[in-house]
């Protein structure tokens, strides 16, 4: 019989010594809140939803008919819409009928790249901490994992370019990049991007890169940090896959509508596999998206909340910081790393699980991100990741909690 799934769950963690498989720590911090009542900072998603021009242009597709299956790459105006916000924002140019496939999420993109061009042999490198679906999925691929540990440093988690030289091999097949990051929330400088570009090209790999908090980088005491897709440098628009999804950047993180866009031929090796997983999803949903990504209203209230994150971002760090935690300011997505180590707390698994009990508020120990026994593992054990796009009350509240930990 197959250990496939066994070899999944070993990966993300959730194999125990006697071979039962755990919950996610996601799925056991989100029971704990409500079994509690404590404050869920464990999982980030939104608590406000997206636009409602764009709900009401999914209502009327719905009204309209758009409810049976989709063309297989997404429907046309979807595709014409990802391959115009490329070009708008980044200057690349696609053809949005060889060059960009719609997904379910961007996990359905990540997931049907790296099975559709690694497998047993083959290594697949992310930075660490990661991510924990992408240790799934390189597990289900056959591949080997490899990291590359992230540093924390006064200007955030950087690449060290030691350790991410040394993690290169010639069987790196792809580079699995997420930039801005989760859980550390970097957003890569055009150097770290460039140094990764100059080693894929040195040993001829190919890099995915999740860039689904694209539009969600945050103002900080040099202005906001630039989003630089890794396809715009040089030599790498041939041998990168770009994956992004309309979740994180709208509030509607349930819909579940992604893209992936690059070379035809990598496109289509993508498609090839996707087509066997889900094959279409969300038909209403596509041509909400196709309006969200056309529309300049929509970018407005993109910008906006980008600057009301930065606002509840500083709330956090100035909540946590007061609390006793070592806070590393992140630079965009939903997070926020702090270190527990000042409080007395080596673990911060062990922490996470006494927070609702000590202070009435949940967390996510970094090392859910990590792989056991690491260099980044060691590096984090003591640190928790939280999130902050919850509404203001909810944060102000949950940092008045916080303070128990401090008195």
């Amino acid at each position: 019989m197959t250990s496939r799934w066994r070899d999944v769950a070993a990966a993300t963690g959730l194999l125990g010594t006697d071979g039962s498989v755990r919950a996610t720590v996601f799925a056991e911090m989100s029971a704990l809140a409500a079994r509690t009542g404590a404050i869920n900072l464990g999982q980030g998603f939104p608590d406000v939803d997206g636009p409602q021009s764009v709900a009401r242009a999914a209502a009327e597709a719905i009204a309209h008919g758009a409810n049976q299956y989709p063309p297989g790459p997404g429907i046309p105006a979807l595709r014409a819409a990802v391959a115009a916000h490329q070009r708008r924002h980044y200057g690349m140019e696609l053809d949005p009928d060889r060059e960009v496939l719609v997904t379910t999420g961007a996990t359905e993109a990540l997931a049907s790249a790296v099975l559709a061009l690694a497998g047993p042999g083959d290594e697949v490198l992310t930075l660490e901490p990661f991510y924990d679906s992408y240790a799934a999925v390189i597990a289900m691929s056959g591949a080997t994992h490899t990291t590359a540990a992230l540093r924390a440093t006064p200007d955030g988690f950087r690449v060290d370019e030691a350790a991410l030289r040394s993690a290169f091999t010639d069987r790196t097949r792809i580079v699995l990049l997420n930039t801005p990051h989760n859980p550390t929330g970097t957003v890569l400088t055009r150097a770290e991007l460039a140094l990764v570009a100059d080693l894929a090209q040195q040993h001829d790999a190919l890099v995915l890169t999740d860039e689904v908090y694209e539009h969600l980088t945050l103002i900080g005491p040099a202005g906001r940090p630039e989003h630089v897709p890794i396809a715009t440098l040089p030599g790498m628009a041939a041998r990168t896959l770009t994956v992004s999804s309309a979740g994180k950047t709208l509030s509607f993180t349930g819909w579940k509508i992604g893209w992936v866009t690059g070379p035809e031929h990598l496109v289509t090796a993508v498609r090839t596999v996707k087509q066997f997983l889900t094959y279409v999803s969300g038909a209403p949903f596509q041509p909400a998206v196709a309006f969200a990504l056309t529309d300049p209203g929509v970018a407005a209230w993109v910008d906006e909340l980008a600057a009301s994150l930065t606002a509840r971002r500083d709330l956090l760090c100035d909540g946590l910081t007061a609390a006793g935690f070592e806070v590393v300011r992140p630079q965009g997505t939903y997070f926020v790393l702090a270190d527990a180590a000042g409080l007395g707390y080596a673990d911060g698994a062990a922490l996470c699980r006494e927070l609702p009990a000590l202070a009435g508020v949940v967390g996510v120990p970094v090392t859910a991100f990590t792989h056991e026994g690491s260099a980044a593992d060691r590096a984090l054990r003591s640190w928790v990741r939280f999130t902050f796009v919850k509404r203001e009350p909810v944060l102000l509240e949950a940092v008045e909690r916080l303070a128990a930990l401090r008195r």
